[in-house]
């Protein structure tokens, strides 16, 4: 079947059946729409949505995850003694000291989630203040000069 162009595209495991190739833009009409499917054109989510999440990190993700490392950290301690002497309580130890690194990773990054969530709003706000304030500056400035 030939494409806008005319050209013809063959399909490759198609069983020589022609398929038709094309490009669409991000944000796009397609068949369910713009963006994913269920979104439309406006912010994924609202202010107290933002700061819901960021409170759920902050009371339930972080907390948690703190305290299931206290816990993955006293079984394999507890391990390792048992093994002591064995190589299986030296590979024990690197895999807590993995852990607690990937885990200092994880928490680190909670942390930041949970402050881009709360300034999020302020910052579109901030943001659209600004622009607005530009805006008006600018438009009273043409009118001073005649435009």
């Amino acid at each position: 079947m030939p494409d806008e162009s005319g050209q013809l595209w063959s399909g490759g495991s198609g069983g020589g059946a022609d398929r038709r190739v094309g490009t669409r833009l991000n944000g796009a009409p397609g068949p369910m729409g713009p963006f994913a499917p269920g979104a439309g054109p406006d912010f994924a989510s609202t202010p107290a949505e933002k700061k819901a999440a960021a409170n759920t990190i902050e009371t339930e993700l972080q907390p948690n995850t703190k305290k299931a490392t206290e816990h993955a950290d006293e079984a394999t301690g507890a391990a390792g003694k048992g093994f002591d002497g064995w190589e299986t309580a030296i590979g024990l130890k690197t895999v807590a000291d993995t852990w607690d690194q990937q885990v200092k990773t994880l928490m680190g990054r909670l942390a930041g989630e949970k402050t881009a969530l709360r300034g999020a709003s302020s910052l579109i706000t901030g943001n659209d203040t600004g622009v607005g304030d530009q805006l008006r500056t600018a438009a009273s400035g043409s009118k001073l000069n005649g435009l």
